[in-house]
């Protein structure tokens, strides 16, 4: 497999705000499947426990594909670019 082609089979994951904080890191690069959506990353991510499970805990995360902002249900590619952030809360 070429580095392309690798590519092509993976996203790039990136945390933002206290989410990077918490995590203990700002991005990681993570095989993608046919028919992955961000929810299903989502939760694959947050099994990994500790810090990691608040991704699907009470507060949702905010989600953008591609610089867009996205819905759970939003259907991964290889070569995306995944970004999470901490829900926004306003005073």
């Amino acid at each position: 497999m070429t580095m392309t082609e690798s590519h092509q089979q993976a996203v790039t994951v990136r945390f933002f705000a206290r989410l990077r904080e918490e995590l203990d890191t700002d991005s990681l690069t993570l095989p993608v499947t046919p028919g992955m959506t961000a929810g299903t990353l989502l939760a694959e991510l947050a099994t990994r426990g500790g810090a990691w499970a608040q991704l699907c805990g009470d507060q949702p995360v905010m989600i953008a594909v591609n610089q867009a902002m996205a819905k759970p249900g939003t259907v991964l590619s290889g070569g995306d670019e995944v970004a999470f952030f901490p829900p926004v809360t306003g005073g």
